[in-house]
Order: C-alpha cells, then sequence, then structure tokens
C-alpha cells in the first residue's frame, strides 16, 4: 500500500474508491551485481524495480497524479473520455487507472508499439487508435492534439509531455524514495526522457536535497531507437515541455544493440526487463567506468515480458 505521506492529502480519496491504486509507488530497490564492481568495495550500484507497480511500469506514478489532479480541478468529469499519446507504457497506466476510477480512456500509439502493450491496454477497456511508426512518438502526439482540436468537449486531454503533475509525481514520490532508500547517499543518477518526468522530477528532488548529484541522461542514438526514449538530437524532434535540461550533468548516447545486450545480461542476473532499462545499464556502465566509490541509481522501467513480440529477445 502507498504511504500516504508521499501524497498530497486530496488525492487518498481516490486511493479508497479503488484500494488497487494504493499499490503505486514504494517500489523496492535492488543493488545490481556487476562484473566490473569486484574490486571496488566502496562503489555501489541500484535499480528501482519499477514493474513491481500494478500496471507493471513507471508510468502508473505520474498517471495517477495528473488523473487525479485533472479530477480535483473539475477537467475530468464523468462525460469526458481520458486521450492522450503514448508509445505503450504511459497508455497501459491510462487505461488500467482510468477503468479503476469509471472513466472512458482513448489513447493513440504508434503502430510499432509492441503487441503485449497493445493487449494489455485493451483489457482495461481502452480504445486504441494508431498512427504510423515511422513517423515516431511525435505523431501520435500530434494526432491526439488534431482528435481534441476537432471534439474539445468530448475529451480530457491529459498531455504527459506537458503536465507538470507528470514530473510532480517523480518530484514527490520517485526521487524521495531513492533518497530514503539509500540513506540519503546518492551519488549520481542515471534515467532518459520520454516525456521528461523521471529525469526532470527525479532530478529536482535529489539535487534540491543533495546539490552534488550527478544526473546523466541516457539518449537513443538512432531512430528507430529505444521504446518509450526521445533520441532529442534531432532538430525536428518535439521536445517534452516538462523536460528541465538543467538537471542534466551529462548524456550518453545508447544504441538499440547495446541496449539489448544489456537487457540479456539483466536476464542472466534474474532480472527480466524492457529496452529502455538495458539502455540505462549501459548508461550507468558507462558513469562508473571513472569511479572508485559512490553511490549510483538508475531505474529499470518496465518488464521483460512487454517485449516478447519485439527482436529484443530470441536474438
Amino acid at each position: 500500500m502507498a504511504d500516504p505521506k508521499f501524497l498530497p492529502k486530496e488525492y487518498l480519496p481516490f486511493l479508497e474508491r479503488s484500494p488497487s491504486l494504493g499499490l503505486i509507488g514504494q517500489t523496492p530497490m535492488v543493488r545490481l551485481d556487476l562484473p566490473e564492481l569486484a574490486d571496488r568495495p566502496e562503489l555501489e550500484v541500484y535499480a528501482k524495480i519499477e514493474y513491481f507497480n500494478p500496471g507493471g511500469s513507471i508510468k502508473d506514478r505520474p498517471v495517477f497524479w495528473m488523473l487525479c489532479q485533472a479530477i480535483l480541478d473539475g477537467v475530468l468529469t464523468s462525460e469526458k473520455t481520458i486521450i492522450d499519446s503514448s508509445s505503450g507504457n504511459a497508455g497501459i497506466a491510462y487505461a488500467m487507472i482510468g477503468a479503476a476510477l469509471g472513466h472512458k480512456v482513448e489513447l493513440v500509439v504508434p503502430g510499432n508499439a509492441s503487441e503485449e502493450r497493445k493487449k494489455r491496454i485493451l483489457a482495461h477497456g481502452a480504445k486504441l487508435t494508431f498512427t504510423d511508426p515511422i513517423d515516431g512518438y511525435d505523431e501520435a502526439l500530434r494526432t491526439a492534439h488534431r482528435l481534441v482540436d476537432e471534439n474539445p468537449d468530448a475529451y480530457f486531454f491529459s498531455d504527459q509531455y506537458a503536465n507538470d503533475q507528470n514530473w510532480r509525481a517523480h518530484y514527490y514520490t520517485t526521487g524521495r524514495e531513492i533518497l530514503e532508500q539509500t540513506q540519503n547517499r546518492v551519488t549520481h543518477f542515471v534515467a532518459g526522457v520520454g516525456t521528461g518526468g523521471t529525469i526532470t522530477g527525479s532530478g529536482r528532488r535529489l539535487k534540491e536535497d543533495k546539490p552534488d548529484v550527478d544526473v546523466t541522461l541516457i539518449i537513443p542514438d538512432a531512430f528507430p531507437g529505444i521504446e518509450g526514449l526521445k533520441p532529442l538530437e534531432d532538430p525536428e524532434d518535439i521536445i517534452p515541455d516538462i523536460y528541465d535540461e538543467t538537471v542534466v550533468d551529462r548524456k550518453v548516447p545508447v544504441s538499440i544493440d547495446l541496449a539489448y545486450t544489456q537487457c540479456q545480461f539483466l536476464a542472466t542476473k534474474g532480472l527480466f526487463v524492457g529496452q529502455s532499462s538495458g539502455a540505462y545499464l549501459h548508461g550507468v556502465r558507462e558513469v562508473i567506468k571513472d569511479l572508485d566509490k559512490g553511490v549510483v541509481v538508475t531505474v529499470f522501467s518496465d518488464l521483460g515480458e512487454r517485449y516478447f513480440s519485439t527482436g529484443l529477445w530470441g536474438r
């Protein structure tokens, strides 16, 4: 059950409405057994296991906050359908949490989102609208905007790329949990940008408490890249409004092949994770090359099972 101290008091009634939502957050942290740490006892590496959230990913956190606040603000009413664009994990969170709160949900996703994600979204009763995968995540976002513009009275557009409750969820929960679980010893944080919520919110909270915390941004190095992560370097790429680049101290490019390799390595250690988690582990390994001591934290965003229909497994 989520600890109420991590939630605004006005959100607590939503847990009474659907107790399963109390499972969001308070995810465990596991110390990673990496061969390169064998002779560096003062260097520790940890990952937050975000697939312990009921929707199976880190996206449960911001979606819960965005929908709760929208209901409290009166912009999400029973007559309106929740709509947003997603690469898949946020779509699952919207479908699951929306259903739990009694709202209809429509998601706009690229056609190449994994079959497992699509089936999970449909299982919760949400509607799916697909866009051409060649046009990337940005086309899904543009399509969501167009649907809302065409029928504004029918939709509540959550707009996770521009919704401040997205990064606030990570500021008040993910970042705070990292500080508590490391006993305030965290020295480095590694994450990427899908919407910018995780790295912005967690990064701000960590640096507020510990200004010297080093934040590393993981960037896919080429299209089609890594599911859930934006490359950001393309001049035509839409930069999420909530992304705060000032929290980032360094950037590490990662190829999809490197991300896959790290996922397969983690599977041999008993951790079955998705593509972005593999990318983050590669980033962690780049960061620790120059370290003799410290406490490095990353997030494993979702489950490996979500990618059986992709090229991640069976290579």
